[in-house]
């Protein structure tokens, strides 16, 4: 019991925005050896301690954002739920363990569990995946392989090996089976390095991210979407002023900028769109005719004010879409805010804005692979996250999503603009590095000539075949150890 507790702090401790990714392996390595040749009852045991010594920490930021109205009960109840289906893993891989070649069943049990708590309950958490933890390190460039899922399924198999060749010491004879599931993904991510691609060849823009800072109220930002919308107005205007460095292509400001009704007016983003003379790229919550609620992000052009929009994929649960509302309202305060909830919608998001095929995701979207798989696919040839932070305080949970958007940048070959209302907002490069960045809590606007690509990784070819691939594999493991005769079975 200690020894996952451990594995599962290691986890987090391992997490952004620490670059330590190789304690992620490591962490699953003593999680593999404790369930080892185990009961599926004690794997779910085991698997439940392990998830929460991970997520816990790693969701302080829940904390953070709802404790001093509403106690430790939501931080706690999400992770105690998220840690459940950890729990579900941590039975099948016990289950599979006595398979021969364990670790490479092991590990694709993992990776099912962790798809299973990306679509369910209420469209999914997929927050602490194990490919979350690996935005720098060997492992990165295998997303351009097969995505998040395949670097989730790289860690995990490593882990496993190594589980394996500790439980070997004794017998060098029969290292090679497991040495060879430490060796492949390490092997594999060093080979992929040369053909992570950041050439502009589909030329470049010079694009410009306004983050106009929001007051750190928590709670209290919540009636404040004016204080949002004049603050970036002043930030664009000043941007605007600065018009000497050079023309724009086009700026990206941050989700929750505006909000409008079915007219779509905005005379103060028209005004800077002007002053500017080059569209922006703005968040909002819309309201159709039909009175549904949008959290959208819409192209607003100097002369003609708001036209094409991407309307969010992804809602928050228990925020922009509320189950079960008298229950909600003892743990979330959306509930009063929104007496409705938000549509979402399920096209990709590209947009054509300043010559560029911009492919949108807001906030939450970012950890689904979905969103910036389908706007590739359609073309877009740069990536945009536009989002607000500003509810988390000076938690970590700016930097995770961060992660998130570098893991995008390497699976799709995309450089990625991260636009946020408070911080961190970034620049990203197809191969993950971060060329500017802004600190949390700060007023300022990031300037940056981009590459534009064309060309699809083979995760951007495949989309979500891979996670099909390892989900099968992983529910057919547990399967077959069912009927299998109960004996230990090495690799």
């Amino acid at each position: 019991m200690l020894a996952v507790v451990a594995a599962g702090f290691a986890l987090y401790a391992g997490s952004p925005p620490r670059e330590l990714w190789w304690l992620a392996p490591i962490a699953f390595a003593v999680f593999a050896a404790v369930l080892r040749g185990r009961k599926a009852r004690a794997g779910f045991g085991y698997g439940l301690l392990f998830g929460f010594a991970f997520l816990l920490p790693l969701l302080g930021w829940l904390q953070d954002f709802l404790g001093a109205d509403f106690g430790p009960w939501p931080w706690l109840g999400v992770a105690a739920v998220q840690a459940l289906f950890v729990a579900l893993g941590g039975a099948g891989m016990a289950r599979v363990s006595r398979l021969p070649g364990a670790p490479v069943w092991m590990a694709a049990v993992f990776v099912a569990a962790e798809a299973l708590r990306s679509a369910v309950p209420f469209g999914g958490f997929p927050w602490g995946r194990l490919a979350f933890t690996q935005d720098t390190g060997l492992f990165l460039p295998l997303a351009a392989l097969g995505g998040t899922a395949v670097v989730s399924f790289a860690v995990a198999v490593v882990g496993g090996g190594l589980a394996e060749l500790a439980r070997r010491a004794r017998t060098p004879r029969r290292w090679a089976a497991p040495l060879a599931a430490v060796l492949v993904p390490v092997v594999g991510g060093l080979a992929m390095l040369p053909f992570i691609g950041t050439d502009p060849n589909a030329g470049t823009a010079r694009v410009a991210i306004v983050q106009g800072n929001a007051p750190n109220l928590g709670l209290g930002l919540l009636y404040e979407d004016g204080v949002l919308h004049a603050n970036h107005i002043a930030a664009a205007q000043q941007l605007a002023a600065d018009q000497a460095k050079g023309p724009l292509d086009f700026v990206v400001l941050p989700e929750q900028v505006g909000s409008w009704g079915p007219s779509q007016t905005d005379p103060d983003l028209s005004g800077v769109a002007a002053q500017l003379g080059v569209p922006l790229v703005v968040g909002g919550l819309g309201k159709d005719p039909d009175g549904s609620l949008r959290n959208q992000i819409v192209r607003w052009d100097p002369a003609t004010g708001a036209g094409d929009r991407y309307v969010k994929q992804h809602l928050v649960p228990f925020a922009e879409t509320i189950p079960m509302r008298p229950v909600a309202r003892l743990v979330s305060p959306f509930v009063d805010r929104f007496r409705s909830d938000m549509v979402p919608d399920d096209k990709p998001g590209v947009l054509d804005v300043g010559g560029v095929r911009l492919g949108v995701g807001i906030c939450y979207d970012v950890a689904y692979d979905d969103v910036f798989t389908g706007a590739t696919q359609e073309g877009a040839t740069l990536l945009a996250v536009p989002t607000n932070n500003a509810w988390y305080g000076h938690s970590e949970m700016s930097y995770q999503q961060l992660a998130m958007s570098r893991l995008r940048a390497v699976e799709h070959g995309r450089a990625v603009l991260v636009a946020a209302t408070s911080g961190v907002s970034a620049v990203v490069q197809p191969d993950g590095t971060v060329t500017q960045q802004t600190e949390l809590f700060t007023a300022q606007n990031l300037i940056a000539e981009v590459p534009l690509r064309s060309t699809q990784t083979l995760a951007t070819r495949l989309g979500s075949a891979p996670m099909w691939t390892l989900v099968v594999l992983g529910v057919g493991a547990v399967a077959l150890s069912w009927w299998r005769p109960r004996r230990t079975a090495d690799a």
